[in-house]
């Protein structure tokens, strides 16, 4: 029987038109889930074939000149979806299942750096690139003065800071918003849209790590502002877990609200 990879069988290998002179085609890597671009590389007639029978990435690496398995070493396999080929059939499409980051860098993707050009500022630089890498829709200081980013989902600031209570209420409010609609329309290249295509476990370590960073943050806070600060931005990020992965169990903030409430003395 003829093993089949999504749309692209044994037979298909017949079409792909790989280089004369390297006999390889390149092969771009995009997460399923997400729409991510996770990177770029080449592959043989062989590696090609050992893709659609296991089921799983492999390539052949140019700087080593041998058969790579993606993942083999780092555990970070692929799992392949679908194989597609371009329209000329000189490229080949790969739609995976991430078991972990794509990059040797330890980055989600390798395409995690962005050109700068004429006109932004380091700090937009900065911000856009973690809004790739982490967060979804950040935004720079440039932009607002009146808004802030718990993982680039906007919140907007109550107008006052007198009432710290109103405040937070606020922007879990809005917060809250912005993951409804994730979870609802799925945009793709969004960091929740990933969150939620992974499922309850990936959140749950999140919410985990995050934790952890809070406290760590927690004892440097007593000793500097720099260390208040650093609280602040843990404490955004646990939060925004934490409400994700709320979304994810069908918990409602109106359910810990209640329970709160409830132990009131």
């Amino acid at each position: 029987m003829e093993r089949k990879v999504g749309q692209l069988t044994a037979t298909a290998l017949e079409s792909v038109r790989y280089d004369a002179q390297t006999g390889l085609v390149p092969v771009v890597v995009q997460d399923q889930g997400t729409g991510a671009v996770l990177m770029l590389a080449y592959a043989n007639r062989e590696a090609l074939k050992r893709t659609l029978g296991t089921g799983q990435a492999w390539f052949w690496s140019r700087s080593r000149g041998d058969y790579w398995h993606k993942g083999a070493t780092s555990g970070n396999v692929q799992r392949v979806v679908e194989v597609r080929l371009d329209c000329d059939g000189d490229a080949v499409l790969y739609l995976v299942d991430p078991a972990g980051p794509a990059c040797h860098t330890g980055e989600y993707s390798c395409f995690y750096q962005r050109v700068e050009h004429k006109g932004e500022t380091a700090e937009e630089t900065r911000t856009s690139h973690e809004a790739v890498t982490a967060w979804d829709d950040a935004v720079s200081p440039a932009e607002t003065s009146h808004t802030s980013a718990v993982n680039g989902e906007e919140v907007t600031r109550a107008a006052s800071s007198d009432n710290d209570a109103t405040c937070l209420s606020e922007a879990l409010d809005h917060l809250w918003t912005v993951l409804t609609d994730r979870w609802e329309h799925r945009p793709q290249g969004s960091y929740t849209t990933y969150l939620f295509t992974h499922g309850m476990d990936k959140v749950a370590k999140k919410v985990g790590e995050e934790a952890v960073e809070v406290a760590i943050a927690a004892k440097n806070a007593v000793q500097s502002e720099a260390g208040k600060a650093e609280l602040a931005e843990e404490s955004a990020d646990l939060l925004y877990h934490l409400l994700a992965l709320w979304k994810l169990a069908g918990l409602s903030p109106a359910d810990v609200c209640h329970v709160l409430q409830s132990r009131e003395r």
